[in-house]
């Protein structure tokens, strides 16, 4: 507990919804939202994480064959349920630089414009309110997440996810800022000047993330933020290193995978950084395994020095194809192929791998040539597989399962397939040489799997590679989910936290006003 503050008692059997907003995108949210969501199953609380509105590209199916951000997912492993369509009511995916296809409550709504969705705004209010109810009437707390930051003023009239969320539902407002990048004072203060004063009496504390250096030296600048907008700082979290947990932001792939020492050797993975890259999650099952260095390049350079590369999912497929024509990318594939050097597609990055993409839907491109490294041909369809599925892998010697979330219907002609799968027998994936296409998100946390994974491309690139025997994803993950948990108890004022949980915000929070001056 947080030696910060003084202390009241926490209610016994608290109730109620707590919403954690940060100060940009990235100050640790989604982390923060986990962390209190395995905190409070640990104490015997049901609990349930919620985000009204998510943009992201790294989402997943969940039960019914819905599909949700995957950070939801997480948190909903936090609190030790399964993740449900209600945890995510509104996803956004980014399809190209201004467009964007809307998921409401885990189906394909609408494609939009940044002004188009705006204007959407007011017929999804009403289903972010019952998917929130919805699991309010089930579960004893919900831990909302934000988006962004709530101060983003251009947007503040038609908010879903932030204050807007936080007044419609009554919801008190922990605010974290991200003091490893710097100006972590300056940015809390700053949104909560920058917001109006109905807004303002629902935010009623803060919380400061990624700390690493001495309390001591912190102290006086929390007791200056407590005077100057009258709101404590209800804890300071440590940094904490190697967390792997389905980021949602793709700034997160610019932190340092994991990188620990293997008993014999060291695989190197490069992962081809495409533009509209999705489910970059899927590596990280490679990123914990020891011995297994993974990082994400648009370097030629790197592609041919790796000994397995792996080309990603995408929500633009036939424009993260041109992309990769237009900066060698492409020639480079094409040569490592040649070679008889490892390659991996997953979904999008095995469409790209085929013969060519036929598609009136995400694009409207038509039809254009792919690498022709797979003997393989897509067509788009209006209509989105969602689903998990099972099966076996005879060249991986293991059973395998995953989720397809795919507007793209792949169609090999050639080569032999990847998986049998349980549900009729049917075939997928193609695999030709060194050269792997599937169409399955979160194969790699098969343990089985990915090992055999890992020696098949050890084998083809000569080197001598043994992978851990002992890795299981799945305990990692818990293992990181205990950590979180562990910091929120150890560094959160959780006894404050639940106060405000159960009876909201206080009511004598002072109204913060911006003094501006003009000059001539």
């Amino acid at each position: 507990m947080s030696p910060l503050l003084g202390r009241a008692a926490a209610p016994k059997h608290p109730t109620g919804a707590l919403l954690v907003a940060g100060t940009h995108s990235d100050a640790g949210k989604s982390l923060v939202v986990a962390g209190l969501c395995r905190w409070l199953m640990r104490e015997g609380i049901s609990v349930a994480p919620f985000k009204a509105q998510n943009m992201a590209l790294n989402s997943m199916v969940a039960r019914g064959g819905f599909e949700i951000g995957r950070a939801q997912a997480m948190q909903a492993a936090a609190a030790g349920i399964e993740p449900e369509v209600a945890m995510n009511p509104i996803l956004i995916k980014p399809s190209g630089d201004r467009h964007s296809q809307v998921i409401v409550m885990g189906k394909p709504y609408a494609d939009v414009n940044a002004r188009s969705y705006q204007e959407l705004k007011d017929e999804l209010r009403p289903i972010v309110s019952e998917a929130l109810a919805q699991l309010q009437a089930r579960f004893d707390i919900v831990i909302c997440e934000g988006a962004g930051s709530p101060a983003e003023i251009n947007l503040r009239a038609a908010d879903l996810v932030n204050m807007g969320l936080a007044r419609a539902a009554g919801l008190p407002v922990l605010l974290v800022g991200d003091i490893d990048r710097g100006g972590v004072f300056a940015s809390l203060l700053g949104t909560v000047a920058a917001l109006d004063a109905e807004d303002q009496a629902h935010l009623a504390g803060y919380v400061i993330n990624k700390f690493r250096g001495d309390l001591g030296v912190l102290a006086p600048g929390l007791e200056m933020i407590r005077d100057l907008t009258g709101r404590p700082v209800h804890g300071v979290l440590p940094y904490l290193e190697n967390l792997f947990l389905d980021a949602e932001d793709s700034l997160a792939i610019e932190r340092p995978r994991p990188d620990r020492a293997g008993a014999s050797g060291t695989l190197d993975v490069a992962v081809v950084r495409l533009r509209w890259m999705s489910n970059f999650t899927d590596l990280d099952a490679l990123a914990s395994e020891p011995g297994v260095r993974v990082r994400f390049t648009r370097s030629v350079v790197d592609l041919e020095r790796a000994d397995l590369v792996v080309i990603p999912g995408t929500k633009a497929t036939v424009e993260d194809l041109a992309r990769l024509r237009e900066a060698g990318i492409a020639d480079a594939l094409v040569e490592r192929s040649r070679r008889g050097d490892p390659i991996l597609g997953i979904c999008g990055g095995y469409q790209l791998l085929g013969e060519s993409i036929l598609d009136d839907v995400e694009s409207s491109a038509g039809e254009v040539p792919g690498l022709g490294i797979l003997p393989v041909s897509t067509t788009f369809h209006p209509s989105k597989v969602l689903r998990t599925v099972t099966g076996h892998s005879a060249l991986l010697s293991s059973d395998v399962g995953g989720y397809e979330i795919r507007h793209g219907r792949p169609r090999p002609h050639g080569g032999a397939p990847l998986i049998t799968t349980d549900d009729g027998g049917d075939l997928e994936g193609c695999v030709v040489g060194s050269t792997i296409g599937t169409s399955w998100h979160g194969l790699l946390e098969h343990d089985d799997a990915r090992r055999a994974l890992l020696r098949w491309a050890a084998v083809r690139r000569e080197i001598d590679f043994e992978p851990a025997p002992a890795t299981n994803f799945q305990a990692e993950r818990e293992t990181q989910l205990d950590a979180l948990g562990d910091m929120i108890g150890g560094h959160l004022d959780t006894d404050a936290v639940l106060r405000l949980i159960d009876g909201g915000a206080p009511l004598d929070l002072p109204t913060l006003t911006l003094a501006l001056t003009g000059g001539a």
